[in-house]
């Protein structure tokens, strides 16, 4: 049986929120012809150091019994991993299914 605790599935949650506001954000302020190719990997590490900052406050999220650089690292990779999923998100909003 699998526990998942209530801090683990808030701290995704907002890493998710986060992982699809974060790229409209990131093109807002970088969108300008000579900045407009930075906007995809400027979110990719905004949402890393944010998921490894989650990471560090909420350890749960590695795992009962994780160390604290392993929460650090899930953070970061969670955080990744929420940026590509609201990406991928935006992009199917914005082409809808038949433009993609």
């Amino acid at each position: 049986m699998v526990v998942v605790s209530t801090q683990r599935v808030a701290a995704l949650v907002i890493l998710l929120v986060l992982g699809v506001l974060s790229l409209p954000l990131v093109a807002a302020v970088l969108d300008g012809e000579s900045t407009e190719n930075w906007i995809i990997p400027v979110q990719l590490l905004l949402m890393a150091a944010i998921g490894a900052l989650v990471g560090r406050m909420v350890p749960a999220l590695a795992g009962p019994g994780a160390t604290r650089g392993r929460a650090v690292l899930v953070g970061a990779v969670a955080g990744v991993a929420a940026a590509v999923l609201g990406l991928l998100i935006f992009f199917l909003l914005l082409s809808g299914l038949d433009g993609a």
